[in-house]
């Protein structure tokens, strides 16, 4: 069962809700955590369980970082609004330095985020 962290800006809710609900019956068996707020409006959306960590604001990214640095997350989809400065950039800096470093997939597009699923699916 893959384990897999979900995390999307405030302007890429939507389209991370859409691409949950797309591959829900996949998501089911997975284990998944995800940002604050990221995480509840999924669970509010869909069937899926997620294990909510804090806002990204608030850390939820750091504690994300920490479990991929513990060899606990398989891959994330993170979809950022790149054309929006966040207040938290360090610590989405520091997340995508350790999936790089600990080489866990990591998408950050719709299309990456589907090759990502596919691919651990397929697994």
């Amino acid at each position: 069962m893959a384990r897999v962290a979900l995390i999307a800006h405030d302007e890429k809710k939507p389209d991370i809700i859409d691409l949950v609900s797309e591959y829900e019956a996949t998501l089911a068996d997975w284990d998944l955590l995800g940002t604050g707020t990221t995480g509840q409006r999924i669970t509010e959306e869909t069937d899926l369980t997620v294990e909510r960590k804090a806002s990204g604001p608030l850390g939820g990214d750091v504690q994300i970082a920490s479990e991929v640095a513990d060899g606990a997350v398989d891959g994330i989809v993170f979809l950022r609004d790149s054309l929006t400065a966040q207040p938290h950039e360090p610590d989405i800096s520091a997340l995508l330095r350790v999936c790089d470093v600990h080489d866990v997939p990591l998408a950050t597009t719709e299309t990456g985020a589907r090759y990502l699923l596919d691919g651990l699916g397929a697994e």
